[in-house]
């Protein structure tokens, strides 16, 4: 890889945010991150990141929010989006995929489960 890939990680929980930065980190990624909806949708308009990981529950807008911002934005349109929350009813699930996320994990989550749906994601963008 010649240039480093950025994920934005957006999630109000600070040690939820911490932990999955961290993990992030570790495998190589420049992490971004984000305490609420706004920032996290600010943010993404402003550095352009690789993929974003969005918690549902935040302040201000809602992972879903964000999601749908990010796809009427032609400059954010294509960036691979996974939501990450403890929402787990299929109508929360179908609600974040109808909103355009690429992926939905579940907290709590393994580790190993995270990095690999984060390289799934971007391995989607790039064939693409």
């Amino acid at each position: 890889m010649s240039e480093t890939t950025r994920i934005l990680v957006a999630d109000n929980d600070e040690d939820i945010l911490t932990l999955v930065a961290f993990r992030l980190e570790r495998q190589g990624y420049e992490v971004l991150v984000a305490r609420d909806g706004a920032e996290a949708l600010e943010r993404a308009r402003q550095e352009l990141p690789d993929l974003c990981v969005l918690d549902v529950m935040m302040p201000k807008l809602t992972g879903y929010d964000v999601t749908r911002e990010l796809r009427a934005d032609p400059r954010t349109q294509e960036v691979p989006v996974i939501l990450l929350t403890a929402r787990v009813q299929e109508a929360d699930v179908r609600s974040g995929f109808d909103a355009g996320a690429d992926d939905y994990v579940r907290k709590p989550f393994s580790p190993q489960e995270l990095r690999e749906r984060v390289a799934a994601a971007l391995e989607k963008r790039r064939a693409a």
